[in-house]
């Protein structure tokens, strides 16, 4: 399996930025400056959200339903 350019902007890009030497190695730039906690926090509150919502479109879907076959006018017809 080959690793490269695949297109002509890729080649591009990869001839301009061969030679750049790049040294961002530093303590402060290997630690992430959000906690771990605070982003599953975040998720699970994101998550519980959308779980409720999705019960509510539920059980509104469900009233509605109901409302029409409610408001529905049955006509009987003559049996053949």
């Amino acid at each position: 399996m080959a690793v490269g350019a695949r297109d002509f902007i890729d080649k591009l890009l990869v001839e301009k930025y061969a030679q750049e030497k790049v040294d961002n190695h530093d303590a402060d730039g290997l630690q992430s400056r959000v906690s771990a906690d605070d982003i599953m926090s975040a998720m699970n509150c994101s998550a519980n959200n959308f779980k409720t919502m999705m019960a509510l479109n539920k059980r509104l879907t469900m009233v509605c339903y109901g409302v029409v076959a409610k408001s529905a006018k049955y006509v009987q017809t003559e049996a053949a």
